[in-house]
């Protein structure tokens, strides 16, 4: 396979002149539409300015290579863009950048098409080969040039060593580690330059890289064992451990591109400490953080691992009661009966065990991987029992949550705690002294501490519930509702449905209900006003538009994200407004939901259905009139 099977002629631009930044990227992008790769402008454009804020993709040397990976590209893609006069791109180096090129990849892509990117991003490293594209007179001199340049590079495989270093042996021997957040360029033109500057030097190296597709190039216990120095230039996690007692530097994936020759005199210098591993480091790392950030990071981690539980498991259950819905007539049942509905045919009733069964994981597993964000596998086993002691006893949810962070933490303590223990016991502090002291201080502390005081908090937050009847509960539907809409995803929305998967689990369905359809209205409203007011949107946000009822209807609040972005005062309001109402209504028709996501393919078990699908038709409607009403007339 060939790069320029990647690039489309109408894709690239000779002699562009560009303002600033922005407008580079925002005619490249151009360039990309053009070329039919990508199905949504706004939200690929979106994905490349946040790849921009992680670190400038302006790599020096006259070249920007931004990139993006997105639902939105349909196939991979490359648009390229010399602008002889030169751009302030906020490149590494400080130097204009006359040569752009933009990389489309789609969020799950083929080994394939990732090998032509990085090679393209290792071609960019030769000084000759930028200055022949950029001074190209034609687009068929351009796709020509990097045609001849792939040619040359795919038959270059002896090694270059220098005439003076030839005769000395042994030869020293590095590696290095390369990563950055996409995993597209930045990767494998650090690989690239780190390579090419320890050949000039006469040095072995071995670069592993840790992009899109995976680990490639993995470092083996024997290449670590022979290694002279390791460089780690990457912006993302990177497993460490298995360095300890070599010489180590960690730095970014830029200055792995900008300034190979610094990296390799630092790890060989005798000044470059030894790295020594220990099971604290994942912990330590996070000291960076910001308090608010850590904490939402850890209980996300915990949500996320014990949201296939809930939704295998509600959905199961709804089932059930669906099943037994459609084969038993309730009002011929005997009173002591109808308590079993859901579990009344034996259908039902194995249908019914099979979802009770996932959904009796679910407080463990929340807790325990909350523990384990926070302590890393030692924390495992003790947030586990603290979230099992939870689910059994009265704390339920909240009793779960807090032993999650307690545990993560515990286990923290215990490791700084046996630091100053003799070498010989490191082997069996993970493997003894973590879990059996912390599975006793979480047990005693729930059994304790965390039941009696939260149980009650527990035991009174559900009564609460329960006793909601006429406006009160529409007002909390219109509170949780709104919240969905508020930043569409961020921790407003995380906060409202972690409140309704937790009201699942203490019986509480209506309050489910009303988050998922609050969820739903953004996309929806925002899809009917593209088509009721046409005035009010770009000619691209109306192509658009309408994918957002399928986007809404399956609960995916994202797809209202890029246009929230885009004119957010008047966007958010609106779409607030109409989840508001219809999680309000959802409460005042008592509609109820034991599923946690599914948006219309969970209707079927959605109780009151009919009147759910009322105020979701409600909230649409009053959200994009209120759009039509707010919105100006886009700009030409």
């Amino acid at each position: 396979m060939k790069i320029t099977d990647l690039i489309s002629r109408e894709s690239i631009k000779l002699n562009a002149s560009c303002l600033d930044k922005a407008d580079a990227i925002h005619q490249v992008v151009d360039l990309m539409m053009k070329s039919g790769r990508i199905s949504d402008r706004e939200v690929f454009e979106k994905r490349v300015f946040a790849r921009e804020e992680e670190g400038t993709t302006g790599v020096g040397e006259g070249v920007a290579i931004p990139h993006g990976k997105s639902e939105a590209v349909i196939k991979p893609g490359i648009a390229a863009m010399t602008v002889p006069e030169g751009v302030d791109y906020e490149s590494l180096d400080g130097e204009p950048t006359k040569l752009i090129f933009l990389i489309a990849a789609p969020a799950e892509d083929s080994n394939v098409h990732l090998e032509m990117l990085s090679k393209l991003s290792m071609m960019l490293m030769d000084s000759n080969f930028i200055e022949s594209l950029v001074a190209a007179k034609s687009v068929d001199e351009f796709l020509q040039i990097i045609n001849d340049a792939q040619a040359e590079k795919d038959g270059d495989n002896e090694e270059i060593i220098p005439e003076e270093v030839k005769s000395e042996s042994p030869r020293l021997k590095l590696l290095a580690v390369t990563g950055c957040p996409t995993g597209i360029a930045h990767t494998y033109m650090a690989q690239e330059a780190l390579e090419k500057k320890a050949r000039e030097l006469g040095y072995d190296i071995k670069v592993e890289t840790r992009g899109s597709g995976g680990a490639k190039n993995v470092l083996t216990a024997e290449d670590i064992r022979e290694a002279d120095g390791i460089i780690v230039a990457s912006d993302t996690a990177v497993p460490m451990s298995r360095f300890n007692g070599k010489k180590v530097i960690e730095t970014k994936v830029s200055d792995g591109i900008s300034k190979p020759g610094e990296l390799i005199e630092k790890v060989l210098s005798e000044s470059t400490k030894t790295y020594r591993a220990s099971e604290t480091e994942t912990v330590e790392t996070r000291d960076s953080e910001g308090i608010g950030h850590k904490i939402y990071k850890d209980l996300m981690s915990g949500v996320s691992h014990m949201l296939p539980f809930v939704v295998g498991g509600g959905i199961l259950i709804a089932l059930a009661f669906l099943i037994d819905g459609f084969s038993v007539d309730m009002n011929a049942l005997p009173e002591d009966l109808r308590g079993n509905f859901g579990s009344i045919t034996p259908i039902a009733a194995m249908i019914k065990d099979i979802g009770g069964t996932a959904f009796s994981f679910m407080l463990p597993i929340l807790a325990g991987f909350i523990a384990l964000s926070i302590a890393d596998r030692p924390g495992l086993a003790v947030g586990f029992v603290g979230g099992a002691i939870a689910a059994a006893g009265k704390s339920g949810f909240l009793g779960a949550l807090v032993a999650g962070f307690l545990a993560g933490y515990i286990v923290k303590f215990l490791m700084k705690a046996t630091e100053s223990l003799p070498k010989s016991l490191d082997g069996i502090r993970p493997i003894l002294i973590y879990p059996l002291l912390g599975i006793l201080l979480i047990g005693l502390s729930m059994f304790y501490i965390i039941e009696p005081i939260v149980g009650v908090i527990n035991t009174g937050l559900n009564n609460w519930l329960n006793g909601l009847q006429g406006v009160s509960s529409v007002i909390l539907g219109m509170i949780l509702g709104g919240m969905m809409s508020i930043d569409m995803g961020g921790p407003f929305n995380k906060a409202a449905y972690v409140f309704g998967t937790a009201s699942i689990a203490a019986g509480n369905y209506n309050i489910m209900a009303a988050v998922m359809i609050g969820g739903m209205v953004p996309p929806t409203a925002i899809a009917l006003a593209t088509l009721l007011f046409k005035n009010k949107f770009t000619e691209t946000e109306r192509k658009s538009g309408p994918v957002n009822f399928i986007m809404g209807l399956s609960f995916i609040t994202e797809g209202a994200i890029p246009f929230a972005a885009a004119d957010p005062f008047r966007v958010i309001p609106a779409c607030i407004a109409g989840s508001a109402l219809a999680g309000g209504l959802s409460m005042l028709f008592n509609c109820t939901l034991m599923a946690p996501h599914g948006g219309i393919f969970v209707f079927p078990v959605v109780g009151n259905g009919l009147m759910y699908l009322v105020s979701l038709v409600a909230g649409t409607v009053l959200g994009a009139v209120l759009l039509g009403i707010l919105k100006r007339n886009p700009q030409i």
